[in-house]
């Protein structure tokens, strides 16, 4: 098995040795399922914390929602959320701090704070400040497709082929980091389940996943809480979207994925260190 690493800052990981978990801390009002619940900075703090104690490799901040219809925020107030809660956990968790941005200000101050990984759901495309950033400043990068804007994405997305269409974006985006002379081993890459894809476009996503690799870079996959586990679920309940979430992991490891981001971190790394183990044992 040929082996896939990613760069973090100072940090090289593995990943196709030993996933990673990727602890999703929202701080806005407004976000699909824990909207508020962790506005508040302490509890922002304290739930990345957690997380960390948990197992999470990676926790991921984000001060804007990119639910389905969610209107765009302002630079100044997407800072005003994120800033000091990335100040204050990494004064207190050693593990790298990820912003969830589509904005080169914003990823700008939240590195300087600390955070050592660019999320950014627009793939490079919504700033162009963005990439000669990442270059500036030797971040890791995840490379997210979406089809539209958060707020019209879900607006009858259409594809011919959506397996080859997001394949096609991630080797063209990967070439444009290239040209901006970005370390292509700190890249990664999202299908962006659930971002301009219908529930169709998304169980065919996950089910040619290893498909869609490309350069043999690591993939992220984001399925946690997500309404497509409530439509197979047959379930309106939140609650009943975290089995399906956990069984998730399992099956995605095992077809290649190495990036997992949740929200529920316990649950979720039980899942795939014992998916490793039995896949260690095939191997």
């Amino acid at each position: 098995m040929r082996e896939r690493i990613w760069k973090v800052g100072d940090r090289v990981f593995n990943v196709s040795r030993q996933g990673l978990v990727m602890g999703v801390l929202n701080v806005t009002p407004d976000s699909f399922s824990d909207g508020g619940n962790f506005f508040e900075l302490e509890k922002a703090v304290e739930q990345g914390v957690r997380m960390a104690a948990e197992g999470a490799d990676i926790i991921d901040i984000g001060g804007e929602s990119t639910r389905p219809g969610a209107e765009p925020v302002a630079a100044k107030e997407e800072l005003r959320r994120v800033i000091p809660v990335i100040e204050k956990l990494r004064a207190k968790i050693d593990v790298p701090i990820s912003i969830d941005t589509s904005k080169a200000e914003v990823a700008r101050a939240a590195i300087h704070a600390g955070a050592s990984i660019v999320n950014d759901v627009t793939g490079g495309r919504g700033d162009e400040g963005m990439l000669p950033l990442i270059a500036e400043t030797k971040s890791a990068l995840i490379i997210m497709h979406m089809q539209g804007t958060p707020r019209t994405m879900q607006n009858q997305p259409r594809y011919e082929d959506v397996v080859s269409e997001v394949s096609d974006f991630f080797r063209q985006q990967y070439a444009r980091i290239i040209g901006c002379n970005i370390d292509p081993m700190a890249i990664a890459f999202d299908p962006g389940i659930g971002f301009g894809k219908t529930f169709e476009h998304n169980l065919e996503l996950l089910a040619q996943l290893e498909r869609l690799r490309a350069h043999d870079r690591p993939l992220v996959v984001g399925v946690s809480r997500k309404s497509f586990l409530g439509k197979l679920a047959n379930s309106p309940e939140m609650k009943d979207r975290l089995a399906p979430a956990v069984a998730l992991t399992s099956l995605l490891r095992a077809r290649g994925a190495d990036v997992f981001r949740v929200h529920d971190v316990k649950e979720n790394m039980s899942a795939l260190r014992i998916t490793e183990a039995i896949l260690g044992r095939t191997e």
